[in-house]
Formats: structure tokens, C-alpha cells, sequence
């Protein structure tokens, strides 16, 4: 039965929501956290194993030192004081993708604690989260749910576990209670999960990809009357994977609480599951405590001792932030707010900065991205970046049409040459022989042809009134393949119109 909610806009007069977001980022190390076992995506079930990925007894961990570092540059990065000792913790739960029944993360006494992020809205205002801690775990194996509805344990006659994920290195991030939000809450859940992805892809510690479960994140809510009122009971919806997701379930969960409160009831602490088909959040189960977990150091581990001198080194090896680096483009390319952040919603700051290093001009870059490859991408439901064209490639085709050997329409059939796999952009101007007619006798003949072909516009054009132009020089490109210079053609046509 579906479940009431209250209009959006209602819910945040009535009510002031406090939210906080637990973003787990998967770190893209060559090895697991405390094994030597390879890691990679998309590989064949449980292949990527050690004895201490399946938690087998006698079975010895040992931590990797990168992830460590990449959780102190990530501290950094967050503002946060970085802690002098830390220490692992098992975290103890019973579920199949656990081989050990527990699970290696911080507790107490995270790397990471005490930080915050500004972030930036679509309007230019700067909100800033608090960060709670940045700690180091282990990720869980992965289920696979048979014979139920979109693969969900409810229904499914059986289950397979995959424990190649087991023992991933994570860096799990946990706000603070973000408060003063408003109705404005999923706008700026949205902005820091972006931001928190693009910090993450500039120190080079993770991919990122949030449809490959790189990053994914757990969306706290409560509600209560008054800035001034104590929290209320607040719900947990879990593994949230898309940016859209994370604002999609604030949003329900916002309605649903206020729907339930308006009437006297109570909420209940559990977790929920947001179903992107339904676009609702739905029960799961009552929602632990810390002390449910039964949290104890770590016997097999020892501290971790995080010298100044090493925080230094890592803080001197530190690259731009994305923020600066945003600014500091749109500086550089003369873009108002407006076309940055066009850039940004298409997700394409990275492959225009790429092109313009290849050698082409920012316009020109933007022009490509933003246009014919962006609706490519929207024709195909996949990201710019999965296009099978590269910033060299764009860059290529840019200098051809700047050495004056492409048209536009040349230009855009050779894009999508290499969009079909026809080889570079040479390669596929060779195949097809595009080149703009040069030859201003060839051109002559298909202008005089076309104002045969349109006597009436040839009137027009001689009376003064240039509208139909379009139909000679489409007739003449027509005639040349698109391979006549559209300006040589119009010089052409002036000069016999006056003639």
C-alpha cells in the first residue's frame, strides 16, 4: 500500500529537516587492505581471494600503506585534523558477504576527524557540511539475490556471494547533523556528493563511479518542529548509488515523516532502501547502535602512528581542488557562471581541459562536448566518457577545421567516423576522401547550376532581400557533398548576384 506524504513544499514549512550523509568511497589501490590480493572490476567471481579475504582461520592482516595515505590526503582535503594514532576496530554483524562475521573499520579513534567541506549551489551560495570523521575499513563481499523481483532477497529462491569485493579499502566519510538546510536540503546533498567525487578523482584515490558501486552513500533524516527542538527519531536509507538517488530519497523521506508526524505518529529508526523503479524509500530494518555492533580494537592490528613529518610530505604532494581549479578555468576561458556550469552538469570539466591540452581552443572544445557528443551520449544513455572518442581525437578534428582542410559538416561526419569505429580522425578522413572543394571553377559551376535550378530566388536576391540565400548555398553544398567552403560559396553568389 503506498504510503501517504505530505506536499514538499508544506513538509518544510512545517517542519525543519536535519540530515547527514555516510559516503563510502572506494579507494582504487592495486591491492586489498590488509592482503595482497588483486583488485579489479568486472572480474570472474571469487577470484581475487586470499585466506585472509575469507577471514580463515590463522589467517594474518596487514595494512596497506597507500590506503593510508590516500585516507590522510583525503583528510586533508576535507579539512580535517589528522590523528596522531589510530586504531582498527572490528565491527561485529552476521551477514553471507562477511566471511569473517566482522568487519575491519575505525571507531573511536578514526585517521580522520573534525572537518568540513564548503560547497558551492547552483546560485553561487557556499554551504558548508561538517565532517564528523574520515575512517579507513574494509568493504563486504556482494550478494546476488536469485529469482526475485529485480534481484531482491524478497522472493529469491536462492543466493550467490562474490567475494571479490571482500576487503576492499574504503574510506568512509560521516557528516556531522547538517542542520539549517531548509527545503534546499537534497540541493545540497547533491553538491556535496559531487564535490565529494570530484576531490576524490583530483587526489587520484578513487574512480569514483557511482554506477560501479565506487561510491555510493547512506542518507540519514530526521524532522522536528523548531531549529530549536531536539533531533527526531531519524531514518537510514542505505547504498544509495546516484546523485539523483541521494536527492530523490531526501525528498520522499522529507514527505513521508511529515506526513506521519502531521498526524501524531511516530517514526520508527530502521533503514530503508530507495527503489529508483518507484521512486520511494521502502522498510527494512530496525536501525542498530553502535553498541549493538560490539566494537573492540582490533588484536591483530596495531595502531597506526601518523607522524607531522609524514603529513607534511603527503600535504606537499597535494594537487589543485576542484573549486580552484573551477575558477581559476573559467578564468581562463572567459566562461560566465552560466556556461561553467553547463560544463559542470555535463560532467565535462575533464575532457574539455583535455582537449584544450591536445591544442584546441576552449571554445572549440566546449563546442564538441557540449553539442554533438553530448546529444551522442544522450542518444546512447551513456556518459561523455564512455564515448568511444578521445580529447586528442575532438582536438584533431579542431586543427583541421582551423588549417581550413574540414567544414563543419566534414567535421561532423568525421566525429562520427570515430564514433563508429572508422580509426582517428585522419584516419577516417582519408577513408572517405573529405576534403573542401578548392577549386573555384567546381564551385562556379554548382552555384550557377543551383541559380538555374531557382530562378525565383535569384530574383530575390538580386532585389535586395538575402533570406533565401540558405537555399543556394544548401543546393551547392548539396551538389559539392558538403565539401565546399560555405564562405568561398558565398562570396561567389554575391558577386554574380551584383553582377
Amino acid at each position: 500500500m503506498a504510503e501517504k506524504l505530505m506536499k514538499y513544499s508544506e513538509a518544510c514549512k512545517q517542519f525543519d529537516p536535519v540530515f547527514g550523509l555516510e559516503t563510502h568511497v572506494e579507494l582504487c589501490t592495486n591491492t586489498k587492505l590488509f592482503c595482497p590480493a588483486h583488485i579489479e572490476f568486472g572480474g570472474e567471481p571469487n577470484t581475487q581471494l586470499t585466506p585472509v579475504s575469507l577471514g580463515l582461520p590463522g589467517s594474518l592482516p596487514v595494512v596497506n600503506k597507500t590506503a593510508v595515505d590516500y585516507a590522510i590526503k583525503l583528510g586533508l582535503a576535507l579539512h580535517c585534523e589528522i590523528n596522531e594514532w589510530s586504531q582498527f576496530a572490528r565491527k561485529n554483524y552476521f551477514y553471507p558477504d562477511m566471511p569473517r562475521d566482522y568487519q575491519i573499520s575505525q571507531y573511536d579513534k578514526p585517521t580522520n576527524g573534525n572537518g568540513y567541506l564548503d560547497v558551492e549551489l547552483e546560485d553561487g551560495t557556499v554551504f558548508r557540511v561538517p565532517i564528523e570523521r574520515a575512517h579507513i575499513e574494509d568493504d563486504a563481499g556482494k550478494n546476488t539475490h536469485v529469482g526475485g523481483a529485480d534481484g531482491r532477497i524478497e522472493g529469491a529462491d536462492h543466493s550467490l556471494v562474490d567475494y571479490n569485493r571482500a576487503g576492499v579499502p574504503l574510506i568512509e566519510i560521516v557528516t556531522k547533523p547538517i542542520e539549517g538546510a531548509g527545503d534546499r536540503a537534497p540541493e545540497i546533498a547533491g553538491a556535496y556528493m559531487r564535490a565529494i567525487r570530484d576531490i576524490v578523482r583530483a587526489l587520484g584515490i578513487s574512480h569514483a563511479r557511482m554506477e560501479q558501486g565506487n561510491m555510493r552513500a547512506d542518507v540519514n533524516l530526521s524532522l522536528r518542529r523548531s531549529p530549536n527542538d531536539p533531533y527526531g527519531t531519524r531514518s537510514e536509507t542505505k547504498n544509495v548509488n546516484s546523485f539523483r538517488g541521494i536527492e530523490k530519497t531526501l525528498q520522499y523521506e522529507i514527505r513521508r515523516q511529515a506526513a506521519i508526524l502531521s498526524e501524531g505518529g511516530e517514526i520508527l529508526q530502521e533503514t530503508r532502501h530507495w527503489d529508483e523503479a518507484t521512486q520511494t524509500t521502502a522498510g527494512g530494518r530496525v536501525k542498530s547502535d553502535a553498541d549493538d555492533y560490539r566494537y573492540f580494537p582490533d588484536p591483530d592490528l596495531v595502531m597506526l602512528h601518523i607522524t607531522k613529518e609524514h603529513i607534511a610530505e603527503i600535504e606537499a604532494q597535494m594537487p589543485e581542488m576542484p573549486r580552484e581549479r573551477r575558477n581559476r578555468l573559467k578564468a581562463e576561458w572567459d566562461l560566465t557562471d552560466l556556461q561553467m556550469r553547463d560544463i559542470l552538469n555535463a560532467d565535462a570539466l575533464d575532457l574539455i581541459e583535455e582537449t584544450v591540452k591536445s591544442g584546441a581552443t576552449a571554445a572549440g572544445a566546449r563546442k564538441w562536448w557540449l553539442g554533438e557528443l553530448s546529444r551522442e551520449a544522450n542518444a546512447k544513455g551513456v556518459s561523455l566518457e564512455e564515448l568511444p572518442v578521445t580529447p586528442a581525437d575532438v582536438a584533431q578534428v579542431e586543427k583541421l577545421i582551423a588549417d581550413g582542410k574540414l567544414n563543419d559538416k566534414l567535421a561532423k561526419q568525421t566525429i562520427a567516423g570515430v564514433l563508429a569505429g572508422e580509426g582517428t580522425p585522419d584516419e577516417v578522413v582519408a577513408k572517405h576522401n573529405y576534403k573542401i572543394v578548392e577549386d573555384s571553377g567546381a564551385i562556379e559551376s554548382a552555384v550557377e547550376a543551383a541559380f538555374e535550378a531557382n530562378p525565383d530566388v535569384v530574383e530575390k536576391l538580386k532585389s535586395g532581400n538575402m533570406k533565401p540565400m540558405g537555399v543556394i548555398i544548401g543546393a551547392v553544398m548539396k551538389a559539392t557533398r558538403g565539401q565546399a567552403d560555405a564562405k568561398a560559396v558565398t562570396k561567389i553568389v554575391m558577386s554574380k548576384i551584383k553582377s
